[in-house]
This record gives structure tokens, C-alpha cells and sequence, in this order.
């Protein structure tokens, strides 16, 4: 085993940077911090194993393989040339190169990416006398640089496809939710698998999916292949014990209740699909019912909802109408339940006419969203008529 510690990155949505400190914490990580859109963390192949198959918040994790100064294309160049690339992998794998960047003074990251790629090119060809192909749509190793004002940080991707990738969505609705997101959503409710949970709004089935994954301690990443597996240093039996450890935590069943529903035939069938490739279908109710003809279930608990919002789905003049209708199901039939609505479109308290007793700002990739906190109390109509600052206690968050 490769007991030696690696720089890492893990970018995730951003909002939910703390949520993956606490899971890379959780499994040994180390020197983690957080940065806007991600966590950097130290740790050795155990780790990155780890958070690969672990990790619900993450986007991929990338390992860092160098990091230094800059001023031109050809420092660039020389940076990357001087690592060793025959160590990480065989040059029969195909490679992709991804540039991205804040404040760079160069001209053109097109310009960048290819002489990185150039330079992994000629270090094999030095090294080997052979060279890598480029595959842009599937490659078997992905290499990312960062460029900031003065450095460069180049990282090996040791993912593969995306971690909100599961592998269980085949069909897609309009805009859904990623996978993490959704994770991070419900985690935020501070929903642990104790109480019920119901989404009224499943859509394809995403909140619920990953509602009963967490109650049941699945790991995310079971069942998918990384890219770290077609690394040099790849450790087959450290991978195998890992898997099996990851399943032997799993519980045969969700401990509580899980219900969704949707009004949409199209959406409930894409949901019943999805749950049943990813084992969870025994663990979530799942009706095709409109919203305003549903009764929550008589134990409350948890109410997690995603609806339409003007950037993403529907007119406004149809939010208008949907909102104020929501706050009256859920004054009249949600008396005793905690409700997390998660949205784009920031009018929604005041057209629903309830006040949030919380609201987290999170973003749906560029979109500024809310996630907001309502406690259904019996009598507890009424918006309070006070400012936005006032309620959450920062203006910044409003």
C-alpha cells in the first residue's frame, strides 16, 4: 500500500463546502480547508479511495501533481514536463486535458491546455517512445490544471465520470437535480433517517433516492468504476477491502418511512426506475398524485421539496398562482412538519406567505437558490411582516 500523503481538491456545489469537510474529516482526511466551490485535503490512497466511493457532496477528487509559479505558456510547458507522468499511468491510456482559471493574464487557455497536453505527450515519448491519445468525450485519464494569478496547479482526476454520476439515472427529466446536490439538501434539513421524510415534488425521484440511501448507509459509489483503478500505483486488495467494508455498514432496509409522489406519469416511472436500479424501491412509497390532492402521511416529520422556479422550469405568472397555493396546503395540511423548500426563485416566502425559520443559500451549478426552513405550527399562518434581514439575521444571506 502507497502510504504516502497526497495534496487533493474536492470541488462540490457551492453552499455545501462545510458538509464535505465533515465527510473528508469523517474518513481520515487531513490539512483540510475549505476554499469557495470545493475542499482541499491531504491523504494517502486509503483516502482517496474513500472519498471516491463515499463521499455524497463531492463532484470528483483530484489529486494534485504539481504546483508552482508561472509568467508565460512555457513555464507552463516546463512545469509540466517535469513530472514524472509514466509513473501515474501507461501511455495505452487515452487522455483528456481540461483548463480552467481566475485572473490569468494569458491570452488563451486554449492555447495552455495544449501545451500541457504537449508536455505529457513528449515526456512519454522521451521516457517510453510512445505517447498517449487524446480522447476527448471518454478518456481513461483526465488531467486538470488550475491557473490563478501567478501559479499553476496541475491535478490528475482520479474520478473518471462525476460522483453525482451514481449510474442509476438513465433517462432525463427537464432540469433535474445532480445527485449531490440533492444529497447535500437533505442532509441540510439535518434529516438523519429517524423520522419520515416525504417529497411531493419528486420529479425523477432524486431527493428520495439519496433520502434512502443515506437512511441505509449505501455507499454512493458502489457499483461504479474510478479512474484511480487504471492508476500504476492502483492497490486491488487495499480497493477490495475498502468495498467490503463500505458494504458491511450497510442496513438491509430504511429504518423510517420514505414517501414521494409527483402528478407527472412520465416523472413517477423515471423515479420507479431509478429506485429500482439503485435497490432502494422497498424503502420509498412512491404515488402519482397532484400535490394539492395529497395528505402527508399522519407521523410527521420531514417534507423536502424542490419545485418549478422561473429559471429553471415554468412562467412566473404560473409561480404566481403555485406559490400561494403551496403556503395554503401547507398551513392546512402540513401542521407539525418541518418543510425545506429549495428554490430559485427568492419571492417565493412572501408568495407562499409563510416565514422561513432559516434559509441557506445554495447554488443549482450558476443559479442562486435558497433553501429554506418553514415549521408548520398549528395557527402559525401568517408571514411576519419584517424584513429579509431580520429573519436571517445577515443581510448577505437574504
Amino acid at each position: 500500500m502507497d502510504s504516502t500523503n497526497h495534496r487533493c481538491f474536492a470541488p462540490c456545489p457551492r453552499g455545501l463546502e462545510a458538509l464535505l469537510q465533515q465527510e473528508l474529516a469523517a474518513i481520515g482526511a487531513t490539512d483540510i480547508r475549505q476554499a469557495e466551490g470545493g475542499v482541499g485535503f491531504s491523504g494517502n490512497l486509503s483516502t482517496i479511495y474513500r472519498a471516491n466511493l463515499e463521499s455524497r457532496i463531492a463532484s470528483r477528487i483530484l489529486l494534485e501533481v504539481a504546483h508552482g509559479p508561472y509568467r508565460h505558456e512555457q513555464d507552463i510547458y516546463v512545469a509540466a514536463c517535469s513530472i514524472p507522468w509514466p509513473q501515474w499511468f501507461h501511455p495505452s491510456r487515452t487522455i483528456k486535458v481540461k483548463t480552467s482559471a481566475q485572473h490569468c493574464p494569458l491570452k488563451s487557455l486554449d492555447f495552455v491546455t495544449l501545451r500541457i497536453k504537449d508536455a505529457i505527450c513528449d515526456t512519454f515519448t522521451k521516457l517510453k517512445g510512445t505517447r498517449p491519445s487524446v480522447n476527448s468525450s471518454r478518456p481513461d485519464i483526465r488531467i486538470d490544471a488550475f491557473l490563478d494569478a501567478t501559479h499553476l496547479t496541475l491535478y490528475l482526476g482520479t474520478t473518471g465520470d462525476s460522483l453525482f454520476k451514481r449510474g442509476f439515472r438513465q433517462s432525463t427529466l427537464d432540469a433535474p437535480l445532480r445527485e449531490n446536490l440533492a444529497a447535500g439538501i437533505v442532509q441540510l434539513t439535518g434529516w438523519n433517517g429517524t423520522t419520515p421524510l416525504l417529497d411531493p415534488l419528486c420529479g425523477g425521484g432524486t431527493i428520495p433516492l439519496e433520502a434512502a440511501m443515506i437512511a441505509r448507509r449505501i455507499a454512493p459509489g458502489l457499483g461504479r468504476h474510478f479512474a484511480f483503478e487504471l492508476f500504476s500505483n492502483f492497490d486491488p486488495a487495499l480497493w477490495k477491502t475498502i468495498q467490503a467494508q463500505a458494504q458491511a455498514k450497510q442496513l438491509s432496509a430504511s429504518p423510517v418511512p420514505i414517501y414521494a409522489s409527483d402528478r407527472d406519469a412520465r416523472a413517477v416511472h423515471t423515479a420507479a426506475e431509478q429506485f429500482t436500479r439503485a435497490g432502494v424501491a422497498r424503502d420509498i412509497t412512491l404515488t402519482q398524485t397532484d400535490l394539492f390532492d395529497l395528505t402527508p402521511p399522519q407521523e410527521p416529520g420531514t417534507i423536502v421539496m424542490n419545485p418549478p422556479y422561473g429559471v429553471r422550469l415554468g412562467t412566473q405568472a404560473d409561480l404566481d398562482v403555485f406559490y400561494p397555493k403551496l403556503g395554503s396546503w401547507l398551513k392546512t395540511r402540513c401542521v407539525g412538519w418541518r418543510v425545506y423548500l429549495f428554490t430559485g426563485d427568492l419571492r417565493a416566502p412572501k408568495l407562499i406567505g409563510l416565514a422561513p425559520s432559516k434559509r441557506t443559500p445554495l447554488f443549482n451549478g450558476a443559479i442562486e437558490c435558497r433553501l429554506y426552513e418553514f415549521l408548520i405550527v398549528q395557527g402559525g399562518a401568517r408571514r411576519r411582516l419584517t424584513p429579509p434581514e431580520a429573519q436571517s439575521g445577515n443581510p448577505a444571506t437574504a
